[in-house]
């Protein structure tokens, strides 16, 4: 062989290559092994055939810019599709996680710093110029190689007719005429992916437009009476990542469960009663707003969209009934730290963010405060002021958000202050880019922080026997799988009160305790709204009658 022909042998070979490694780019952490280069990707001859077809001039170069465009988008959508199933355990979808990327950033930062983020963006747009300029290359080296009229139409018919068999094997399964598995282990269909996302974004657009409907029709709205069986305050805690992996994972549960035993028997002897159960989140390792969500509107949200349509449906959520009611509501969120509009029409009459909390002391990286702060800033601004009116309180905790790094401890509840006490613990230990190059450091300090979460909850309640309030403590989301080694979207429950008002939870299903028995029938989040209107109103529905 000449070296023109060598030369041109191994410039097609290499471009072949970069092709071949663009089209079996994995979308799931599950394809991420060395036998996805193996796997043939059925649109490569469709690609090569095309090229060879277009050819160099004037058609084949805006062809050209047209498949780059395509490839490099699709290479994108896989990349977001990896991150999101790995954070999140689900896709991407195009229509509902853009407005993620900013929180993503700041969760980022929060975990690595500043500096490091802003390298990982700039390292990450470089990589998609290199990409974007490998497959120009590529797609070059194959357009440029000479053939004849006849020959190229050739290409081109069996270029078709190769695009019309992908169509067949990969997009039919996608269009749902048999099924295929969605993300096999070692291969990434491309075509797939790039017809998958097409639909999901008019599923979305589509599912908006009913969800709105449905959000506008509540049975509950203009209703009487609701919530008169409670005399009291009535606080919903969601505990950060608590999921059920810490009842049933045995490298969590044997210390979540010991703390559940001891809290058990510190409040029972104190007189409060407790029932436990499970609750089904739509979410899962993130976005703690959709089972907020989902939990004071009644309706599934599991989705971007889907939380914008709840906002701006009129939906009355718990909140709004509960002020309908007689009750003064309220959102705590230690973790809100930019304006919060949503707030505003939730329902909540008083909204404390991170700012409006009084916490002096050092934060723990993206956690803006310890929890223990966080309730004792609840009473100092909420329970202990003047007003005639009960609370009805959201409270979200923190600390056991990632990175889990570091992990306070509890102190007295009388030397809080505001809160430099906890300055020292703010500075102990690695920090989050040391501890989160090894996975069992991190399932470690994040079985430590969910434990103190709960601590935290259990003492408040403790410190309130007297006169307890209701509090319905819940967690938020399973974390990610590949930290909680379980993948079931479901959280625990806890019911803490007074017996009389804790009884009338028994039609849940709950079990007595905060220890539920494995076999406790999962409550749907989207159905606590209404359970909660229903127990706690007299008469035998709460419903209004149409």
């Amino acid at each position: 062989m000449s070296h023109p022909a060598l030369r041109l042998a191994l410039r097609l070979l290499l471009a072949t290559l970069v092709l071949h490694v663009v089209l079996v780019q994995p979308n799931h952490p599950d394809a991420m092994t060395w036998r996805a280069l193996a796997v043939f990707p059925l649109e490569l001859p469709v690609v090569i055939f095309g090229l060879l077809a277009l050819g160099n001039g004037a058609v084949g170069r805006a062809g050209r810019s047209a498949l780059v465009a395509a490839l490099m988008l699709i290479s994108v959508l896989k990349a977001a599709d990896f991150a999101m199933f790995t954070a999140l355990a689900r896709g991407f979808n195009p229509v509902a996680d853009l407005v993620l990327v900013g929180a993503g950033l700041r969760l980022l930062t929060g975990a690595i710093g500043l500096v490091p983020t802003i390298l990982a963006v700039i390292a990450a747009l470089i990589g998609i110029a290199v990409v974007a300029a490998a497959l120009w290359w590529a797609t070059g080296a194959w357009a440029r190689v000479p053939v004849r009229r006849g020959s190229a139409r050739g290409a081109a018919a069996l270029a078709a007719m190769l695009c019309a068999a992908v169509a067949t094997a990969e997009i039919g399964g996608a269009m749902g005429r048999w099924t295929l598995p969605a993300n096999p282990p070692g291969a990434a269909f491309t075509a797939r992916v790039g017809v998958e996302r097409w639909q999901q974004a008019r599923a979305t657009l589509t599912d908006l437009r009913l969800f709105e409907a449905a959000a506008r029709s509540d049975a509950y709205a203009g209703a009487e009476g609701l919530l008169d069986r409670i005399d009291r305050d009535v606080i919903m805690v969601f505990v950060e990542s608590y999921g059920r992996t810490s009842l049933d994972t045995p490298f969590f549960a044997g210390l979540h469960r010991e703390t559940l035993a001891a809290a058990e028997a510190d409040l029972a002897a104190r007189g409060l009663t407790m029932a436990s159960g499970f609750l089904r989140s739509p979410t899962q390792g993130g976005q703690s707003w959709l089972a907020h969500a989902t939990f004071s509107n009644g309706l599934w949200v599991d989705g971007q969209t889907r939380y914008g349509a709840a906002l701006v449906s009129g939906r009355q959520t718990l909140f709004h009934l509960a002020q309908d009611a007689g009750f003064h509501t309220a959102a705590v969120m230690p973790q809100i730290t930019l304006d919060w509009p949503e707030g505003l029409v939730m329902g909540f009459e008083t909204i404390l963010a991170a700012d409006d909390l009084g916490y002096r002391g050092r934060p723990f990286n993206w956690v803006t405060m310890p929890d223990q702060f966080t309730f004792a800033a609840l009473d100092r601004l909420l329970r202990d002021e003047d007003d005639d009116r009960n609370l009805f309180i959201q409270i979200a905790t923190g600390t056991s958000h990632a990175p889990w790094v570091p992990v306070p401890e509890l102190v007295e509840w009388e030397m809080i202050g505001d809160g430099t006490i906890f300055n020292e613990m703010a500075d102990a230990g690695d920090p989050p880019d040391v501890v989160w190059r090894d996975r069992d450091r991190v399932r470690a300090q994040y079985r430590l922080a969910v434990d103190y979460a709960l601590r935290t909850v259990f003492a408040y309640a403790a410190r309130h026997a007297e006169n307890p309030p209701l509090m319905i403590v819940m967690g938020d989301h399973q974390a990610a799988g590949f930290i909680a080694l379980d993948d079931r979207p479901e959280v625990p429950m806890h019911v803490i009160g007074p017996a009389d008002l804790v009884a009338r939870t028994e039609a849940w299903g709950l079990a007595p305790g905060l220890t539920p028995e494995p076999d406790t029938p999962v409550i749907p989040m989207d159905r606590m709204r209404d359970l909660i209107l229903d127990t706690f109103t007299s008469g035998p529905d709460a419903r209004r009658e149409s």
